[in-house]
């Protein structure tokens, strides 16, 4: 085999983008992935003729995305719909004044953050007794998956302030696109990589046997790297130590289909304890699918497997919709990210003190090395668009700026 002139380590989003980048500039790329699939945490399955994202599902800052420009040029179908996360079906258990009172809660929270608390801890702005403290926690489990004590306040306010309310969805699948991106590309699965030898080229030692390239981008999940999967000769401590704190959180989704999918409202949203932090946030035929598409986030779910995750759900539902709509449910579908043994996690947080780790990971090195993903990013992280710009600008970082 030619060595190519870059080794891209992971086949996310990331990656993919990296490798189109480098194509583009008429660049040999290998893309060696350890999983038996592309996509990284983008994937959909095939459930009954519809697709159901495991990964992710939304298609944030839509007006800025680039992924929404692919989309458009590849004739993949988006719908553009606004979001209903603030608007709790017939107002049930959770009143439209409550909605107001939370979601104002909410902005004032993010004011305090903005104004910096003295050890950088999210959790340092709260209100002592506020009554919405726990939806306030809940929200840091959806976007961030962990708790606001283990957050970040300058990382938590950088991607509020940063990100929109344009957010839309693909019917396709948002890892159906991501895949579909990735058509063409040299990617070799099952090849896992286990040392990375550098200095005038890149040698990378796989399950497969050596790869030799001109040059590597890294785009591994931050708890990969931490743990120490990838050895690197000669050593990286400051990006490695930079990845130790950005960790994985624990958000998971469960998919729940019903015998009577009539009885469901379209696209409607519910939030099961709107005052709890450790409650689920519940899309009901999403994209007219007939299943219910559960989403959850934070600590809490470090012991949950799937079937106490789904008698949580049903108890959820049920407190809101009644028992007889939940005797219809059954689970079809669970993401379990938290083991996946390639991944360990959903997306990063920032720990209090550790916002400029993102840019230490993604710093130039002095070789033939950089870093990409969407741990990398001050203001997007925990998002796919995050990660393929990352990979953009890996391939600037080792090349120099596109001609």
């Amino acid at each position: 085999m030619t060595m190519p002139d870059l080794a891209i380590v992971g086949g996310g989003a990331a990656g993919i983008s990296a490798a189109r980048e480098a194509r583009k500039r008429g660049l040999t790329v290998v893309i060696l992935e350890a999983s038996d699939r592309t996509g990284g945490r983008t994937y959909t399955i095939d459930w009954k003729g519809h697709a159901l994202d495991l990964g992710a599902t939304w298609m944030h800052s839509a007006d800025r995305n680039p992924l929404a420009a692919l989309a458009q040029q590849l004739g993949v179908a988006i719908d553009r719909a606004p979001a209903r996360w603030r608007n709790q079906y017939k107002n049930l258990r959770y009143s439209q004044e409550e909605q107001a009172q939370s979601w104002a809660a909410m902005e004032a929270f993010a004011e305090r953050l903005r104004s910096g608390p003295r050890e950088d801890r999210a959790s340092e702005a709260l209100e002592p007794g506020n009554e919405w403290n726990g939806f306030l926690e809940a929200l840091n489990g959806y976007l961030n998956g962990t708790s606001l004590n283990k957050t970040s306040a300058a990382d938590f306010a950088a991607y509020w302030d940063g990100s929109d309310n344009t957010n839309w969805r693909l019917p396709k699948g948002y890892g159906g696109l991501v895949s579909m991106l990735a058509e063409g590309l040299d990617v070799q699965v099952h090849c896992a990589v286990q040392r990375i030898d550098w200095g005038a080229t890149v040698r990378l030692t796989t399950g497969q046997g050596t790869v030799e390239a001109a040059y590597a981008i890294i785009t591994v999940p931050t708890n990969v790297l931490s743990r120490g999967d990838i050895a690197f000769s000669p050593g990286l401590d400051d990006h490695l130590h930079a990845a130790a704190q950005l960790p994985l959180g624990h958000v998971e989704k469960l998919f729940f289909e019903s015998d009577d999918p009539d009885s469901m409202p379209l696209n409607a949203h519910l939030i099961g304890d709107p005052h709890s932090a450790d409650t689920g946030s519940y899309m009901l035929q999403p994209l007219g699918m007939p299943v219910v598409e559960g989403f959850f986030g934070g600590d809490w779910l470090a012991d949950m497997d799937e079937e106490a995750l789904a008698e949580k759900g049903r108890q959820e539902l049920g407190n809101v919709l009644g028992s007889d709509f939940v005797r219809k449910l059954r689970p079809v579908a669970f993401s379990d990210w938290r083991t996946h043994a390639f991944i360990c996690g959903s997306y990063s947080y920032a720990r209090p003190g550790q916002h400029g780790a993102r840019a230490a990971l993604r710093a130039a090195v002095d070789g033939p090395l950089a870093f990409a993903g969407e741990a990398c990013s001050d203001t997007d992280y925990a998002t796919v668009h995050a990660a393929w710009t990352s990979g953009i600008g890996a391939v600037a970082q080792l090349f120099g700026s596109a001609p």
